[in-house]
């Protein structure tokens, strides 16, 4: 299934970023896509066109606004996305300011269906890999017996007679400024237009019911905690055959036991023994895709020194095959029990070393007291 890209997510911002910020990520990315800084590359070509409607959209003041509404499709010109879920249309913006002026069209016109939000829950591994979740979302659809007209098979809706089909009734008013007009809904028809004589069993003559559908996700390596991706046409159903809304799948990334993320950044521990910290060593990594990865440590290591495994960290989401780094901080495990044999070599180290282990210092008291034994000691002198 093919999703388009969140605008924010293109321009590589935050929904909060205002004009200056908006302009400066476009020269920035559109300086990086450029077809003339990258000729015959198809790939930057494309983003370049992404980015430049990204900023076409999110620098008009009016496209945001109804962007953060409703989406791309609020950009399409189609049910609430082209002119606000408040308004049925340029009619029913013409009914408020010109109270009913615009004959022609009642509140039967078609409704764009509601948009939709799933939240999904991945591993670390599964946003590293990528991955195909199945989830089963319980939506509003168009009825399959009667094709959402809301009439029994072998019949159909007839129009109501008392608003001509309109779904509003006008009401005109003589005062002393003059004559004015005003629009209601039909009582009869409920606003439809329509009156359905035999309603159809499945949906109580709604035309729409609601139902669980399995839908497919698919997970793009390198999906980050709190990324979002529009699925065009997969929210609920339109009234009277009206175009679906969208659905939103937002990701959450739990949280791993052994890596920490930071974008595209993974960063981990590895113990190491003092032996090995003292002489040096290889030590073998684990990494969050399950390679096996090695890193040199030089003789003298110290605890917290990091080393940086490059490669070995999250893929780029938008699919530019890099992939980020994977730092190592390795921490010196002190053992705590030794064997006598142990403790006999660590001594004979001290006595290289010039150190002296802590049970054969003396501690404060006895050197006190050696110190007034000395000085009360009886004279030898003549």
């Amino acid at each position: 299934m093919v999703t388009k890209q969140d605008y924010y997510e293109v321009l590589q911002i935050s929904r909060e970023a205002d004009e200056t910020e908006i302009k400066s990520a476009y020269r920035k990315l559109a300086l990086k896509y450029h077809p003339d800084v990258n000729p015959g590359d198809k790939e930057a070509e494309e983003k370049f066109k992404e980015v430049a409607e990204a900023y076409e959209v999110l620098s008009d003041a009016d496209k945001r606004q109804m962007y953060d509404r409703y989406g791309h499709d609020g950009l399409n010109g189609g049910g609430a996305g082209g002119f606000g879920g408040g308004f049925g249309g340029f009619g029913d913006i013409f009914d408020i300011f010109f109270n009913g002026a615009a004959q022609g069209r009642g509140r039967s016109a078609v409704q764009r269906g509601a948009d939709m939000r799933y939240d999904l829950e991945v591993t670390l591994e599964e946003a590293y890999k990528g991955v195909e979740k199945t989830a089963r979302i319980q939506r509003i659809e168009t009825c399959e017996t009667c094709s959402g007209n809301g009439a029994a098979p072998g019949t159909k809706p007839t129009t109501c007679t008392t608003c001509s089909g309109q779904g509003q009734i006008r009401h005109t008013q003589n005062t002393i400024l003059g004559t004015f007009a005003t629009m209601s809904p039909c009582t009869r028809c409920g606003g439809s237009g329509r009156i359905v004589q035999t309603p159809c069993v499945t949906c109580n003559g709604q035309g729409r019911l609601r139902k669980a559908r399995e839908f497919t996700i698919n997970v793009r390596p390198g999906v980050d905690d709190g990324m979002r991706f529009q699925y065009p046409g997969e929210g609920e159903s339109g009234a009277l055959g009206g175009p679906p809304g969208d659905l939103y799948v937002f990701f959450h990334v739990k949280k791993h036991p052994q890596f920490e993320r930071q974008g595209q950044e993974l960063f981990t521990e590895a113990p190491i023994s003092f032996t090995q910290a003292a002489l040096g060593d290889e030590i073998t990594v684990a990494t969050v895709g399950g390679e096996q990865g090695t890193i040199v440590v030089p003789e003298g290591t110290q605890t917290g020194t990091t080393f940086r495994m490059r490669g070995f960290g999250m893929p780029d989401v938008h699919g530019r095959g890099s992939k980020g780094d994977l730092h190592v901080s390795v921490k010196v495990d002190v053992p705590t029990r030794l064997s006598d044999e142990e403790k006999k070599l660590l001594r004979q180290l001290a006595v290289l070393r010039s150190e002296r282990p802590l049970h054969e210092q003396k501690s404060i008291f006895d050197r006190v007291k050696e110190a007034v034994k000395e000085a009360v000691a009886p004279s030898h002198e003549d």
